[in-house]
């Protein structure tokens, strides 16, 4: 690649900043976080992870992952029309109104687009603000967008093993019989930018074999760095969140690989392009269906226990999370002596206020110890969430 290309392809990424999906990324993660902190003080009387959680975890997995895919787009030379892009956006928008992140999902917003362009392809539909790109479309497009949709949504199976699982937010609902028991919740929005060319410009083919999925002889296309949204719901009282959540995300990396199988067959016989949209869409919401069954088939993980007292939440960088604590494990004694209570916790640790040993019971019913000076006042608040004896009271200590 020559100095033009270099000088196209960082045009291409300054195009990422004129996309409005880029800058409703970020409105989105002030939203989820100003939501989140409202729900956690009206349970809690304090928030767990400040505002701007949500739009700390935004990028930084995410851009990885694009550089990544970015590569594998640039190699084979996915031409995609600047409609496609724009129906992504307009999608990406209409899904987010629902204030269901989980449609923000690839499968959804990608395979929605596919439906619709597939329906337009070669039918006079007048659209007024599309202009004339939808006359302008290829039959090749449906196969480059499958396979950005199952590359995706691989990432995006990536992305909820790895982020979604950690720091979810506790919360306290009700339970049939009326009886105050926790959940967690993961909401997240990511970003990955991707690179993609459109149809026109100045750049030629580098390489022979380059692009792969053509949309003319003799393409000449422009690079532009697209941001795609992925996004994110579950709620767990049915286990612990860390592991109901990596096993949500193995599905989607497995249904992800199954959808890149049949959308990489598109190329030679394109009708599976329908095929793979429609595996995706059903796939995903069968997951979901599953997560949900699972869910209200199985006792409160989070519940009262009669032998000690359940975590439900850890602040962070409270003593709690110094001293190792985790979400699921039971206190069963405090500087030796049996607790069954919240009020009995912070009455042993009175015995002794300048040293802290509690005797935990993990999640795997193994005992350990552990044990962490106090300073002056920091006995009152260890940083601990747990389930109250009245919802009305203060649920930290």
């Amino acid at each position: 690649m020559g100095t033009e290309w270099v000088v196209e392809l960082v045009k291409g990424i300054g195009k990422l900043f004129l996309n409005p999906l880029f800058y409703y990324s970020f409105l989105l993660c002030i939203v989820m976080g100003y939501r989140r902190v409202k729900q956690e003080r009206k349970d809690f009387k304090i928030r767990v992870q400040d505002g701007l959680y949500e739009m700390r975890n935004l990028l930084p997995m995410g851009v990885v992952i694009g550089l990544v895919l970015s590569i594998l787009t640039i190699t084979l030379g996915f031409t995609i029309p600047i409609v496609a892009i724009q129906v992504i956006v307009i999608m990406t928008i209409l899904m987010s109104l629902t204030t269901r992140f989980r449609f923000l999902s690839p499968t959804y917003v990608i395979g929605i687009t596919i439906f619709v362009l597939f329906f337009l392809y070669k039918k006079d539909v007048p659209i007024s603000f599309l202009g004339d790109a939808i006359n302008e479309m290829d039959g090749q497009l449906f196969p480059a967008l499958a396979i950005v949709m199952g590359l995706l949504m691989i990432a995006e199976g990536i992305l909820i093993k790895k982020n979604a699982s950690k720091s979810t937010s506790p919360k306290l609902i009700t339970s049939n019989r009326g009886m105050i028991v926790g959940a967690h919740g993961s909401k997240r929005v990511w970003m990955i930018p991707l690179m993609l060319f459109v149809p026109g410009g100045e750049l030629a083919s580098p390489f022979d074999w380059w692009p792969v999925l053509s949309l003319g002889e003799g393409i000449q296309v422009t690079p532009i760095l697209v941001p795609f949204l992925l996004g994110f719901s579950q709620q767990v009282h049915g286990s612990l969140p860390k592991e109901s959540i990596q096993i949500s995300g193995q599905r989607i990396i497995a249904l992800g690989i199954l959808v890149l199988a049949i959308a990489i067959g598109s190329i030679w016989l394109p009708i599976l392009t329908i095929a793979a949209a429609t595996i995706a869409i059903l796939g995903r919401e069968l997951t979901y269906y599953f997560n949900k069954l699972h869910e209200q088939q199985s006792p409160f993980y989070f519940s009262k226990r009669d032998h000690g007292v359940l975590i439900l939440g850890i602040i962070p960088d409270s003593p709690a999370d110094k001293m190792a604590l985790e979400v699921g494990e039971i206190i069963t004694k405090v500087n030796g002596t049996p607790v069954h209570t919240e009020k009995q916790l912070y009455e042993a640790l009175q015995y002794n206020p300048a040293h802290c040993k509690l005797e935990i019971l993990d999640s795997n019913n193994q005992v350990r110890l552990v044990q962490k000076a106090l300073f002056q006042g920091e006995h009152y608040e260890l940083g601990i969430l747990f389930i109250p004896e009245d919802r009305n009271e203060k649920q930290t200590g």
